[in-house]
């Protein structure tokens, strides 16, 4: 990772972890992805976009193995995500194969387009939601 990306990366989470994360996973509506924290084993509700697709919920992580939800699901991949205000659980699968960018495409465009200009890494995540 470059030197513009790290501080890319750290502006970027800085931000969400203390100002957009806590405000914007109060909202009803918003999804949100949970997953088991890796060393405190305390559910962690990330908020992000996506789309769900018959029974699968596909997603794009802006900073690939770097961001902690990531992280999470490379020690637990159950997860649960809420869509539409209801929770479905399921097992997430990081995708370093496919094409995040072409991937994007098919996601929500505000959502895709805020990844696509503050991703350094990105890695499709593809959720196979089983409730």
């Amino acid at each position: 990772m470059s030197r513009y990306d790290e501080i890319k990366h750290r502006a970027v989470t800085t931000f969400q972890r203390r100002i957009g994360n806590p405000v914007i996973k109060r909202l009803p509506w918003q999804t949100l992805l949970e997953t088991t924290g890796r060393s405190s084993g305390l559910p962690r509700r990330t908020p992000l976009g996506g789309r769900r697709v018959g029974d699968t919920f596909w997603l794009v992580s802006e900073f690939g193995e770097k961001s902690h939800y990531v992280r999470n699901i490379m020690a637990d991949p159950k997860v649960r995500v809420r869509i539409n205000g209801r929770w479905h659980p399921g097992t997430a699968h990081l995708l370093p194969e496919d094409d995040a960018r072409a991937r994007l495409r098919s996601l929500p465009r505000m959502n895709s387009t805020a990844v696509r200009a503050l991703g350094t890494n990105l890695l499709t995540v593809r959720v196979d939601l089983t409730g």
